[in-house]
């Protein structure tokens, strides 16, 4: 038996058409395979061939790579839904074996069929996959107007996105569940969000297309420092306008990593993430009640992937992945703490730090002498009641913030 490095599989995208649907190229390929696998309902799409292998995946799918092994040196194709880079298995596969051990032959796929379907452009929609995910990430794509391809679980996944849309303020947004798209038995539901009673008997095999509409609840912006009581809290938040600034130093990134240590409410580690969909995220807190109140504001708030890290820094960052930003709230002057966030960073990432303390302004300035980066002391008045009649402003406590980037190797510049 070869290793992952001799195994060759040709990925062939088939649509709800079937193996009528197929052109003759990718029909050869099928049958002259001496392996063919896929899903159970893929692999009753295409006729018997003798002598021909036919397995469907392991369950669970993470046991590929122990699995793939077995077929190395043999002529394998695997079959997937419409386009297998599209929340597929082509991209599981080129993640396993790389990018030049799969080739992959796309059919027409759902989402393509989908905006046919709904006129809608590639430009004017968004797509956004709820397979094998959380269904709550739907609520950080909810804005006015907004046209989502949501790719779906199962039949059931209508009513759990519905009920979501409706509970961040969109409730007058249509759903159209089109199912089975590119066969016989395509069909086409539609139904408002807010709706009390929605279609039943649903296809399994389907894409949501939503429009939203609605009013919102005031969290459906992207830019930093969405209010405060959006956040589940005990007083223990980084308020929206020092947030802000936070933020814009740590400047979230497609497929960067933060640590969010002291997270209190877990507000900067849930606007980091509400910034792309590709962005991750670890909050590490000491206190198991503020810990498991991240976890609902991460929710709530659309980002169900946040890591939620129970533990006090700097015991609990042991193990962790680099990231490429940290942000300490809270706890920055636990002994040693700094130095090795500033250790743990990846060449050119970010490092900001807040305090209100004398203790650790004194901490942040002998951490700029030494280091330099950007020192800041941010004062917050807001107007309040001063009696019946007149207004006054009233100061919140200053924040000092030191913000610092890791050079980058070799040339002493920060990224």
């Amino acid at each position: 038996m070869g290793g992952l490095r001799d195994v060759r599989i040709t990925v062939v995208g088939i649509g709800a058409d079937g193996w009528e649907g197929l052109p003759s190229s990718a029909r050869a390929l099928v049958e002259q395979a001496e392996v063919v696998l896929g899903g159970e309902r893929h692999l009753a799409l295409v006729p018997d061939v003798d002598g021909q292998l036919r397995e469907p995946w392991p369950r669970p799918l993470s046991a590929l790579p122990e699995v793939l092994p077995r077929y190395a040196g043999r002529r394998v194709i695997a079959l997937a839904s419409g386009d297998p880079l599209v929340s597929g298995i082509g991209t599981t596969l080129i993640r396993i074996l790389g990018r030049d051990a799969v080739t992959v032959v796309p059919a027409v796929s759902s989402v393509a069929l989908a905006r046919a379907r709904m006129g809608w452009s590639a430009e004017e929609s968004t797509v956004v996959s709820l397979v094998g995910r959380d269904p709550a990430a739907i609520r950080n794509e909810c804005a006015p107007g907004r046209r989502l391809l949501v790719l779906s679980s199962d039949e059931t996944t209508p009513s759990v996105v519905a009920a979501h849309v409706l509970d961040v303020g969109y409730g007058l947004s249509r759903i159209t569940v089109l199912g089975d798209l590119g066969s016989d038995q395509e069909s086409r539901a539609e139904f408002l969000a807010g709706e009390d009673e929605l279609p039943s008997d649903l296809p399994r095999l389907h894409v949501l297309a939503i429009e939203v509409h609605g009013p919102g609840n005031g969290t459906s912006s992207w830019a930093a420092g969405i209010p405060d009581h959006a956040f589940e809290h005990d007083g223990q938040i980084t308020k929206r306008d020092v947030r802000a600034s936070a933020l814009s130093r740590l400047m979230p990134g497609p497929g960067q990593l933060l640590w969010d240590v002291g997270a209190g409410a877990g507000s900067v580690a849930i606007e980091w993430l509400r910034a792309h969909p590709l962005t991750e995220a670890i909050a590490i807190e000491a206190n198991s009640e503020r810990a498991a109140r991240i976890g609902r504001n991460a929710t709530t708030l659309g980002v169900p992937r946040l890591e939620v890290v129970l533990g006090a820094a700097p015991a609990a960052l042991a193990g962790l992945p680099a990231p490429d930003a940290i942000f300490i709230g809270g706890g920055a002057t636990a002994p040693g703490l700094l130095d090795l966030c500033r250790e743990a960073l990846r060449p050119g990432g970010r490092l900001v730090v807040h305090g209100v303390t004398v203790e650790t302004e004194q901490l942040l300035i002998a951490a700029f002498q030494e280091h330099r980066g950007e020192l800041t002391r941010l004062s917050i008045e807001q107007v309040t009641d001063l009696g019946t009649r007149f207004h006054g402003w009233q100061p919140a406590r200053a924040v000092v913030q030191w913000s610092w980037e890791k050079p980058l190797p070799g040339t002493g510049i920060a990224g």
